[in-house]
């Protein structure tokens, strides 16, 4: 399979191993599944956006976290963030949901990751296209892709007493 985001990566002649697989349902759990890649090292590339819709970002995510809208809008500078919708997404990378990446996309949005990925020596990626995903050494992701890496996980609420 030949993506915009395979080519991007092609052009920095490093080792990457790209995975194919039928594409019968989105989302990291599938992904993982199908590639026998592990949940943790899954990254969903999520498009989110403030909410005067002015501004947009990458957000890289372990396929077992989800994201603290909070924490991003905080981080980003922003007073409240939102998802991107389908038509938003897909028209900012070029990408279809369920094969959007950073890797190629139509247009360069700051990226930030989720600071979890650092602990995994690679990490597998969506790039480009449903059904598509590639896996690299996580520090050579950082390295092209630079992003602002922190803690943007939702946290377990603590029991009460």
């Amino acid at each position: 399979m030949r993506t915009r985001g395979i080519t991007f990566l092609e052009q920095f002649q490093f080792p990457f191993e790209v995975y194919t697989y039928t594409h019968s349902q989105k989302g990291a759990e599938f992904a993982a599944e199908a590639t026998g890649v592990p949940l943790e090292r899954m990254i969903k590339t999520l498009v989110v956006g403030d909410t005067t819709r002015t501004q947009y970002f990458f957000v890289l995510m372990p396929g077992h976290l989800e994201l603290d809208l909070k924490k991003l809008a905080a981080a980003a500078g922003v007073k409240r963030m939102r998802m991107a919708s389908v038509s938003e997404a897909e028209r900012l990378t070029g990408y279809q949901v369920g094969g959007i990446s950073p890797f190629g996309s139509r247009k360069a949005l700051p990226i930030f990751m989720e600071e979890d990925l650092k602990r995994h020596v690679t990490i597998a990626i969506n790039c480009g296209a449903r059904g598509c995903i590639v896996a690299l050494k996580t520090d050579k992701l950082i390295e092209l892709l630079k992003p602002e890496i922190l803690p943007l996980s939702q946290t377990e609420a603590s029991p009460e007493s």
